[in-house]
């Protein structure tokens, strides 16, 4: 057992606060020391484009790729929703945490729900499937860029800048901002993107030992319903410039697996949507689940709604 290792994190406050997570954890439950290795990745930098614009979630973990090839670290710990569906050749996922809220949280200081907010309110999301779902709703409204980390959003809220913002459910709580939440969108209301709330362990292929040891902190029923969503994504090229949605639910031993696609440019196109579900035992067969939903989605025609 590897008795020691370094983790490559991002220094926001939720990454940091990610990574100090699974050091606890690495400590209590496998007695593995862990030292925290801060990095700043060009998604953190670059704030004024969109993701779509400057090449998509991906920015966020390429440093700390870096960092696990060249050794400074052995395990990178990211927001599940943030990874690329594909890996480059080289690395692995080792474990996916136990999910927290995966829903999207409505934040204002002034009105309680999308619902309650004025025609033409500015309404704060960088997320292509967020604007979409929401334009789906409301488009009566206005959605503007909003980049940065949680706490640059939040700032830019009380600043004036918006009437609302959308943000995951997760990271607020997670950093004990649970009371900026005036509401949450249900999953029937906004479906979130693959991985929302989970943490996923990226380590460098072929680390066996820490591989073995890290997969005891595998949530088997998250790790499945995000396979499924992750796959849904990978059949349909899923990235930041396609507004995707997926989400998996567990209903006994039977996996429910919802999925919407949203055309990126003309947001009046109406949502596509599909549901699928089967007893899934393992990552194969939540794959195929995914895969599944990602063909219903084509049926209804989704490839039109693709990037060229």
């Amino acid at each position: 057992m590897t008795a020691s290792i370094t983790i490559a994190t991002r220094e926001s406050r939720l990454a940091l606060w990610q990574a100090e997570h699974v050091q606890a954890r690495l400590a209590a439950e496998l007695g593995i020391t862990a030292t925290l290795l801060g990095m700043t990745t060009r998604g953190d930098q670059i704030l004024d484009r969109t993701l779509s614009k400057i090449g998509g979630k991906g920015l966020f973990v390429k440093e700390l790729e870096a960092a696990l090839a060249d050794g400074r670290a052995q395990l990178a710990v990211h927001s599940l929703k943030d990874v690329p569906m594909e890996l480059p050749e080289g690395f692995v996922l080792a474990a996916v945490l136990e999910r927290e809220d995966p829903r999207d949280a409505f934040v204002s200081n002034d009105f309680a729900s999308l619902a309650d907010l004025p025609e033409g309110a500015v309404v704060g999301s960088s997320s292509l499937r967020r604007v979409t779902q929401i334009l789906s709703r409301r488009p009566d409204l206005r959605v503007e860029p909003l980049r940065g980390n949680l706490d640059t959003r939040l700032r830019k809220l009380d600043d004036g800048g918006y009437h609302a913002i959308v943000l995951a459910a997760a990271g607020l709580k997670r950093l004990g901002l649970a009371q900026r939440i005036r509401g949450f969108f249900e999953i029937d209301q906004m479906l979130p993107c693959a991985g929302q709330g989970a943490l996923g362990l990226e380590i460098r292929a072929g680390d066996d030992g820490l591989a073995e040891s890290l997969a005891r902190l595998n949530h088997v029923p998250t790790l499945l319903a995000c396979e499924a969503e992750r796959a849904v994504s990978r059949a349909l090229g899923g990235s930041c410039s396609l507004p995707l949605a997926a989400h998996a639910h567990w209903q006994g031993g039977t996996l429910q697996l919802e999925a919407a696609v949203g055309h990126a440019e003309i947001h009046a196109s109406p949502l596509l949507r599909a549901s699928v579900s089967a007893s899934v035992a393992d990552a194969g067969a939540a794959r195929e689940l995914g895969q599944q939903a990602a063909l219903r989605l084509r049926e209804l025609g989704a490839g039109s709604y693709l990037p060229g």
